[in-house]
């Protein structure tokens, strides 16, 4: 956006906006036709004010006045009208195009890689869908269609003007081009200042989400003062953009009223000498242009101010289609859709790197029999969660090959896919909503009677029921109303009650306490139960019992077996882990 900033308006993004309004093509031409209707009924106020002045105001033309007066009464009432259904409509429009536009980047957001998100601020992206589309809509309720308005309200003054004197419309383009010249320069100022407010509104809203999410360590270690001098330094950039914009209309409003003055001046000597020699001019023309000369600059000051709300729209419209233009999509072009997964996983020789050149994952193969439960071990940075969000296609290998039942994943749906998955990651995310809820996401194929028996059957449900309101009880956000090692264990009938064919646990006992571990390890035995499971742990004492035990390091495989194979590894990676884990037990 910054190269395109110094340009009045950018027309290929205004059309683009404005395809978001072909479904409400009627309700578009109506409200451009009451913008006509109400440049017509601007101009026969001064016509009939006009007309009672010079035809109307002499003692045997009482009944004119009276006729011209209950005209421009009828005039007034229709302008009213008009006026109210333009503002109706217009601000209607607004609101369906915007509702338009935040579901379509909702919905654009809902299929981003997870990579798009580790590197995107959550303030900004809350922003570009909350307020940057709000903004949106003020293009069309208070923005195009007024500028439209104005426009036709200047052209059919200025058409009457001419009409009626064209002596007296050169006294008025003579000051006009000075006023058109400042709304440029504003124009193009404005379109400057306002990419920095909304770039500052931007800042501003990441830095505070970030610091509330966050507030529990901004005062464990008793950073207010650091973090709130950053605040105001924030703060104040964000005011220094909002300043810019005041200086600019402090400087341009001043012009066009001092301008508007000098032109009713001029009128008046002009006119008023002309009048009184007898001339073409009347005195009712006089008045007339004196109207229309208010009426002729104040749209054109108006549509300065509009056009500030136009840029304001335009800039949060490019921010907003900057997201909807990102190509950060896993590409789903899989249409293999699995009914049914007996658990077959096979990784053959898998590279992967977050970041060009620094490779993750450096040749892994491995195999998972059905119903087998294997462990992966290994130091932090290993690569064992990549494994997880590479079999979930979170994100895309560079090389090699994963298939699940001799089916490559990538020619299986994403849908498909994920559907056979489930995932208890260690870092447990519940929405601010009730136990329930956050147990089946709203899936309404997902019964309470179903909910109720799996929690039973991996020993929960007493647990919830003691709880105030049972399953309704609200968890507010992030699951605050929880422990840790509840929010574990609802994580686990989640992924429990989807009867999923493929299990994966990511750390899930790394941050409980010993009762609710135990808890968490007779639920993780119940739900492995019979299933091909992958589980990650850096506790080993968790996973003595797996089938078979795969040890990371660097990005490799460096050991392979069951917990006894690979504690009979002389100066074993596994072993010398177990050895320091339980060097306090006393055999």
């Amino acid at each position: 956006m910054a190269e395109n900033s110094g340009n009045a308006f950018d027309f290929k993004l205004f059309r683009r906006l404005v395809t978001y309004t072909n479904p409400y093509r009627l309700t578009f031409y109506f409200v451009a036709f009451a913008a006509i209707l109400l440049s017509v009924f601007a101009i026969l106020r001064p016509y009939l004010l006009q007309q009672i002045i010079d035809k109307s105001l002499m003692p045997e033309s009482t009944e004119l006045l009276v006729d011209f007066t209950v005209m421009m009464l009828a005039v007034l009432l229709l302008e009213v009208i008009s006026q109210f259904l333009f503002i109706y409509f217009a601000n209607w429009l607004g609101q369906e195009v915007i509702r338009d536009i935040r579901v379509t980047l909702f919905d654009h957001m809902l299929t981003f890689k997870k990579q798009y998100y580790d590197q995107s601020a959550v303030g900004r992206l809350v922003t570009r869908a909350v307020s940057d589309i709000e903004t949106i809509a003020s293009i069309f309720s208070q923005g195009l269609f007024m500028i439209i308005s104005d426009l036709l309200k200047m052209m059919v003054i200025l058409g009457y003007m001419f009409y009626q004197s064209w002596r007296l419309t050169l006294i008025v383009l003579v000051v006009l081009p000075f006023i058109l010249y400042a709304t440029r320069v504003f124009q193009k100022k404005m379109k400057i200042a306002f990419e920095e407010v909304r770039t500052q509104v931007s800042n501003l809203n990441s830095f505070v989400q970030e610091r509330i999410t966050g507030m529990k360590i901004v005062q464990l270690f008793t950073r207010e003062a650091s973090e709130y001098k950053s605040f105001k330094e924030i703060n104040e950039q964000h005011k220094k953009g909002w300043i810019k914009t005041v200086w600019y209309n402090s400087i341009f409003f001043p012009i066009a009223e001092m301008s508007s003055s000098i032109t009713i001046g001029l009128i008046v000597w002009f006119g008023g000498l002309q009048a009184a020699q007898g001339d073409v001019l009347t005195v009712g023309v006089v008045i007339a242009f004196i109207e229309l000369s208010q009426m002729l600059f104040r749209p054109l000051r108006q549509i300065a101010d509009k056009f500030n709300t136009l840029q304001m729209g335009m800039v949060a419209a490019h921010r907003v289609f900057r997201v909807l233009d990102t190509d950060s999509k896993i590409i789903d072009q899989g249409n293999l859709k699995l009914e049914s997964v007996q658990g077959r996983i096979s990784f053959n020789d898998v590279r992967f790197s977050y970041v060009d050149d620094e490779e993750v994952l450096k040749g892994i193969s491995l195999q998972v029999k059905e119903g087998e439960t294997i462990a992966i071990v290994g130091a932090t940075g290993a690569g064992k969660s990549t494994i997880i969000n590479l079999l979930s296609r979170f994100y895309e290998i560079n090389s090699g090959s994963i298939t699940i039942d001799d089916h490559d994943i990538t020619t299986i749906t994403l849908a498909s896919l994920r559907k056979h998955i489930a995932v208890v990651l260690q870092d447990v995310f519940l929405f601010a909503d009730t136990i329930f809820n956050n147990i089946t996401l709203n899936n309404p194929n997902i019964s309470e009677e179903q909910v109720y028996k799996a929690a039973k059957e991996i020993g929960i449900h007493d647990f919830i029921i003691s709880l105030p309101e049972g399953y309704q009880y609200n968890v507010k956000e992030r699951g605050v109303m929880l422990s840790s090692g509840q929010r574990q264990l609802i994580s686990f009938l989640r992924a429990f009650v989807t009867n999923p064919e493929i299990l994966v646990l990511d750390e899930a006992t790394s941050s409980v306490d010993s009762h609710s571990e135990q808890l968490i390890q007779d639920a993780t035995d119940r739900i492995t139960k019979g299933r091909t499971s992958i589980v990650i742990a850096h506790r080993l004492a968790t996973i003595k019992n797996a089938d078979k035990i795969i040890v990371m390091d660097q990005g490799k495989i460096v050991e392979e077996g069951n917990h006894n194979e690979l504690l009979e590894i002389k100066d074993g990676y596994y072993r010398n882990l177990y050895e320091v884990q339980f060097a306090t037990v006393v055999d």
